[in-house]
């Protein structure tokens, strides 16, 4: 306050004394001008004379000296104000100069709860599958459409499929010609044990004779040969009848597998669910195995996956709570869990797969969403948190400009552990309630002497 006065007085002063000198020089020149007419006047009596004279050497002076106090007049009216005002110009700028320079600090302090760490999922359905045909033929009827809800075991189409149903019929066939052939062996083996025991019968009873001498040796002989002939008989017959039962069991398996081929010509819901495809319409022609006629899923709950970095993996837990936003619904958070993680990193991404499962019985959020999934992460030891205002970077490394107790700068190197766009948080390199300066400009220098304008806190 006291310069401002005093350069508010030199004001005055200079412009009164220029106003003192102005009047001087108008007073002058006033003088001259009536000293001009008078030389005038006597100039034109001296024509009205006989002779012609030469101006006094009085005259002459008082015009040379009249002329050089002009001149004085005015080097001092403009030279000098204009002297002492740079002089006093330069005076403030050397002040300025030596005056320590004001500078904006923040004091840095440790993080303030959890981290929130925010990473990008695409929302999925739980359960979702592809609707395959188990037969091929042709869309006899589609009952469905995408968006319809179906609960398991509903009818979703019906094929018709006759190169199928011919095979059914020929399957049947080929069954019915095994169970008579097994008939017939049947029979075969009864008629050879009858044979059987009668060749028992003879043969026994010829040995009987033989031992008494009343017929030959060759006779029994022949007796007891077809006895055991007739007991191979039976032996192959009995392998027979297991040929049939065979042959008839696997007529009966192949009628039955192309009877459950002919049943998945309708085509069922295999549970409750939404169909979000529809790939085929009636008359479409269809491949056992690769056509795709729908895509079930469900969507009461849904699950979204995220990478979480390998710095914070260990923090993730199983049943913590997370946070969904879409950007569709603005202001409206849906809540979550960690139901389950990779328990293994990415070796290509050094990250940890993890999946968040959200409750969806209102059906506001759909499968194929992206959504920003919140992750609370407790932290033991808080980093500190600096403003990213504050943030040097020079060819040696990242620095700040923190202010020494004696109000002295040094620039400290620091290490960057997670930046958040307004303000990162440090690895290393200072501790809480150092005073930073934001924004620092070319003239904070290391050692240099600063004032702190104001101290906001740190983020």
């Amino acid at each position: 306050m006291i310069h401002a006065r005093s350069d508010s007085t030199e004001t005055e002063d200079e412009s009164s004394n220029e106003h003192e000198l102005r009047r001087e020089v108008e007073e002058l020149r006033q003088k001259l001008h009536e000293h001009r007419l008078l030389l005038d006047e006597r100039t034109a009596g001296a024509h009205t004379t006989p002779k012609a004279g030469r101006p006094s050497s009085v005259a002459l002076w008082g015009l040379g000296l009249l002329a050089l106090v002009l001149a004085a007049i005015a080097f001092f009216a403009g030279y000098l104000p204009r002297q002492r005002q740079e002089t006093t110009v330069a005076a403030e700028v050397s002040a300025a100069e030596q005056a320590a320079p004001r500078v904006v600090l923040a004091t840095v302090q440790a993080s303030q709860g959890g981290n929130s760490l925010v990473l990008p999922g695409n929302i999925q359905a739980v359960t979702e599958a592809p609707i395959l045909a188990r037969s091929t033929g042709y869309i006899k009827d589609r009952l469905v459409d995408i968006g319809d809800h179906v609960k398991a075991g509903q009818l979703l189409a019906e094929i018709e499929a006759p190169e199928l149903d011919s095979q059914v019929e020929q399957a049947q066939a080929s069954l019915n010609q095994a169970r008579a052939a097994l008939d017939q062996t049947m029979a075969n083996y009864d008629q050879g044990k009858s044979n059987l025991n009668l060749a028992q019968i003879t043969a026994k009873r010829y040995g009987n004779l033989a031992a008494q001498g009343v017929v030959s040796k060759q006779e029994n002989d022949q007796y007891q040969a077809a006895y055991q002939s007739q007991q191979a008989q039976l032996a192959a017959l009995d392998k027979a009848i297991a040929a049939s039962k065979s042959a008839v069991a696997s007529s009966e398996a192949n009628l039955g597998r192309l009877r459950e081929m002919q049943a998945y010509k309708q085509v069922k819901a295999p549970f409750e669910g939404v169909i979000t495809v529809r790939n085929v319409d009636s008359g479409a022609l269809i491949n056992a195995g690769s056509t795709l006629l729908y895509r079930i899923a469900q969507i009461g709950t849904l699950r979204t996956y995220v990478n979480v970095p390998q710095a914070d993996s260990d923090s993730v837990k199983i049943g913590q709570t997370a946070k969904l936003t879409v950007a569709n619904m603005p202001g409206h958070v849906f809540l979550g869990h960690v139901a389950r993680t990779s328990g293994a990193l990415d070796p290509a991404t050094r990250t940890l797969l993890v999946e968040v499962q959200v409750p969806n019985t209102a059906g506001d959020l759909l499968p194929g969403m992206y959504a920003d999934v919140d992750l609370n992460i407790p932290v033991v030891d808080p980093p500190i948190s600096l403003p990213a205002d504050a943030l040097v970077v020079r060819s040696d490394g990242t620095q700040v400009a923190v202010v020494r107790p004696d109000d002295t700068v040094h620039f400290q190197k620091i290490e960057i552990a997670r930046d958040y766009g307004d303000h990162i948080d440090l690895a290393g390199g200072l501790k809480a309630g150092d005073r930073v300066i934001l924004h620092p400009n070319d003239s904070i220098r290391e050692g240099v002497k600063v004032q702190g304008v104001s101290t906001p806190q740190a983020p």
